[in-house]
C-alpha cells in the first residue's frame, strides 16, 4: 500500500513526493526533526515534541514552517488517511533552498521545507524486544558538541547500531572523557538498590521527550533518582538498565559489553516505568 505523505503544504502518494536537489537538508544535514508516535490512532506527547522542535529551530536560527496547531492538524490527518494504529510519525524541517549549493545560508526570505510521512508499526506497545531486553555495546562518542539540537546528522549513531548489530547485539552506549553520554538513538539509565541514575541534561545529550515523562512518573511513584554522570563499569554493576525514546519508550538493557545485568532479564523497575508510562501517555494522548 502506498503511503501518504506531506510535502511542503501538500498530501501527495509517497512515489510522487519530491524536494529540490538543492534543498539543505539533503546537501549538508541542515535540518532537524521529530519522531512522535502513534497509540490506538492518537499521538502521544505531541506538545512536547512541538515544543522541543521550535528550540531546535530557535538554536539553528532556522524559521519555522507553520505554528503548532496547523502541525497538529497535520500529524491527524496523515494518522487518518494512512489507517495508523499503532505506529510513529517522522517530520523533519530543513533550512529550505534558494536554488543552488552554497555553504552560507540562504536569504532570510528562503521558505524552509517540512516533509512528514507515517510509518506503521503494529504491535508497537507490545514490543517482543522490550519483553527480551536489549544487549548493548559501548564505543566512542565522537559526534559533535550540540546533541541537544534534534539535526538530522545522525551518520555516526547510524554507524554505531551497525557496530552493535555486527557484535550481535541491539544498540551502542556513547562514552566520552570516561563516561556514558547516550544510546544511539535514546537516553541511557541504570539502577542500583533501587535509585534510576541517569546523565544530566547538557548540551552534551538530547533532551529526550520521553525522558522528562519517565523521570516525572518515577518520582512521582516515589522512586529515587539521581541525575550524574556514570561509567560503564558502573553501569555494569547495576542491578538493572535501561534505555527511553520516543519509538522504544522504555526499554529494558539486559547486558552491557557482555556483562550480564542481574539475571539476565528485564528488571522491575525498567519493567513498571514501561508499563505506566504507555498507560499514563495513551491517557492523555491527542
Amino acid at each position: 500500500m502506498t503511503r501518504t505523505v506531506y510535502v511542503n503544504g501538500e498530501y501527495l502518494p509517497e512515489t510522487e513526493a519530491k524536494v529540490s536537489i538543492f534543498d539543505r537538508g539533503f546537501l549538508f544535514a541542515d535540518a532537524v526533526y521529530e519522531v512522535t508516535s502513534v497509540l490506538d490512532g492518537k499521538l502521544i506527547d505531541f506538545d512536547g515534541h512541538a515544543v522541543r522542535l521550535q528550540r531546535s529551530l530557535d538554536e539553528l536560527e532556522m524559521a519555522s514552517p507553520c505554528s503548532k496547531e496547523d502541525l497538529l492538524e497535520v500529524h491527524r490527518k496523515l494518522v487518518e488517511l494512512n489507517g495508523i494504529d499503532e505506529g510513529l510519525i517522522y517530520l523533519q524541517v530543513t533550512r529550505g533552498s534558494d536554488g543552488d549549493r552554497d555553504f552560507v545560508f540562504p536569504s532570510e526570505d528562503t521558505p524552509p521545507s517540512l516533509v512528514l510521512f507515517t510509518q506503521n508499526k503494529p504491535g508497537l506497545a507490545d514490543s517482543p524486544a522490550a519483553k527480551k531486553g536489549a544487549k548493548v555495546i559501548s564505543i566512542e562518542d565522537i559526534r559533535w558538541g550540540r546533541r541537544d539540537i534534534k539535526t538530522v546528522q545522525l551518520l555516526y549513531p547510524s554507524m554505531g547500531k551497525m557496530m552493535a548489530k555486527k557484535a550481535g547485539c541491539d544498540d551502542a552506549w556513547l562514552v566520552e572523557d570516561g563516561y556514558v553520554t547516550e544510546g544511539t538513538s535514546n537516553n541511557a539509565y541504570f539502577v542500583k538498590n533501587g535509585t534510576i541514575v541517569t546523565r544530566p541534561l547538557s548540551n552534551d545529550i538530547l533532551h529526550g521527550i520521553t525522558r522528562k515523562a519517565v523521570l516525572r512518573m518515577a518520582q512521582e511513584a516515589q522512586m529515587k533518582i539521581e541525575e550524574r554522570l556514570f561509567t560503564i563499569e558502573e553501569a555494569q554493576g547495576a542491578d538493572e538498565a535501561f534505555t527511553t525514546s520516543a519509538s522504544a519508550f522504555v526499554m529494558p538493557v539486559i547486558e552491557i559489553d557482555g556483562v550480564q545485568l542481574g539475571d539476565g532479564t528485564p528488571g522491575p523497575i525498567a519493567r513498571r516505568l514501561r508499563e505506566i508510562y504507555l498507560e499514563e501517555s495513551r491517557n492523555a494522548a491527542v
